[in-house]
């Protein structure tokens, strides 16, 4: 028997999918489904993408993946980013996780190969792209089902999500374009006003005492 293909969201799941695609936090904008489901013993992509006002410096940039098993239990590291990816390779997931992004692209997906039942739970990609300060946050929860749900027609919620995932793309996109924009002129600004400090500066102790004195005229 061949290999089951992991499931794809449909029905009225996918507008939810296309309104929590985008998690937008301060400084840096994060893309992510909220929920992934997959079928035990496939393979499953977590898909994980970022945009930032700044190119990808390999020295200065740094990612990880963490997996939790519920809400309040300790997040474990089993993939990051200093200058190079490096696999955990935690016990659970064995040799059955890799890094299937490009830093470089903005993309930071994984996939987790035979998952099993154990693997549900939840995913969080972490970034940080200085200049920017702020570290972006991405969660995913991954649900492992042991059958395929019933098929439906979803034409309709099709159409919805996808309209309302492109309009979403669209706004992110400009908020993002915005945020550089008066990110570089608060730049400028900051550049000019120290250009005039310095200039001030010079011209107050390069004028002769005696051309300063002659600027004010003498009273008979």
């Amino acid at each position: 028997m061949g290999r089951r293909k992991h499931l794809v969201p449909c029905g009225p799941s996918l507008v939810a999918l296309a309104l929590s695609l985008f998690a937008t936090v301060s400084g840096m904008e994060i893309s992510v489904p909220s929920v992934v489901q997959a079928l035990n013993g496939t393979d499953i992509r977590l898909p994980c993408s970022f945009n930032s006002c700044y190119k990808v410096d390999n020295k200065q940039f740094s990612m990880n993946w963490t997996y939790r098993a519920c809400e309040n239990c300790s997040e474990e590291t089993f993939i990051q980013f200093d200058k190079k990816i490096i696999n955990q390779r935690l016990e659970r997931f064995q040799s059955r996780v890799e890094f299937k992004g490009n830093p470089s692209k903005n993309d930071l997906s994984v996939t987790i190969r035979d998952v099993q039942l154990q693997d549900g739970g939840e995913y969080h990609c972490y970034v940080l792209n200085p200049p920017d300060r702020h570290k972006g946050i991405g969660k995913i929860r991954l649900e492992v089902l042991t059958e395929v749900p019933p098929e439906r027609d979803s034409t309709v919620a099709v159409l919805v999500g996808a309209s309302v995932g492109g309009f979403l793309a669209i706004v992110i996109l400009f908020l993002v374009i915005l945020k550089c924009v008066r990110r570089k002129k608060q730049q400028n600004l900051n550049s000019d006003d120290q250009k005039t400090e310095e200039e001030v500066k010079t011209d107050g102790e390069g004028n002769p005492e005696g051309e300063l004195k002659a600027s004010i005229p003498e009273v008979p």
